[in-house]
């Protein structure tokens, strides 16, 4: 009779610890006051569920500091970066990737500090065989 329970608490916490797959996964550089929000999809405009998109921040004096960011996208094929920098030296350059499929794209927070972005992943061309 114990056992029921210890068994209702433990299914009730791996049911809270679920994430909703239709929240908007969010990652915080807690460098600046910039976004950039995606949506990634794929060639047939349907939304990619899993997909990771990567960022490398380079920033401070002479770009010593160096930032790694990674988020992955909801049922929606939606994600968010928040506490961009408004200033980096050579931009933001964002890569998505799900599978074998890839797409990216250029930032500048200076100009677009609220930036939104669709991202279309494709498979890598093949060179033709001759």
């Amino acid at each position: 009779m114990k056992r029921l329970p210890i068994l209702l608490l433990v299914t009730a916490a791996a049911l809270a610890q679920t994430p909703d797959p239709k929240s908007i996964p969010v990652i915080d550089g807690a460098l600046g006051p910039c976004t950039a929000d995606f949506t990634i999809t794929g060639t047939d405009n349907k939304p990619i569920y899993l997909a990771k998109i990567k960022v490398h921040i380079a920033y401070g004096f002479m770009s010593a500091r160096k930032l790694d960011l990674e988020v992955s996208t909801n049922v929606d094929g939606k994600a968010r970066f928040t506490g961009l920098p408004d200033r980096v030296k050579r931009g933001l350059f964002f890569e998505a990737s799900e599978g074998d499929r890839t797409g990216n794209v250029f930032d500048d927070p200076s100009k677009t500090c609220q930036a939104q972005f669709t991202v279309t992943l494709r498979k890598p061309l093949t060179p033709d065989t001759q």
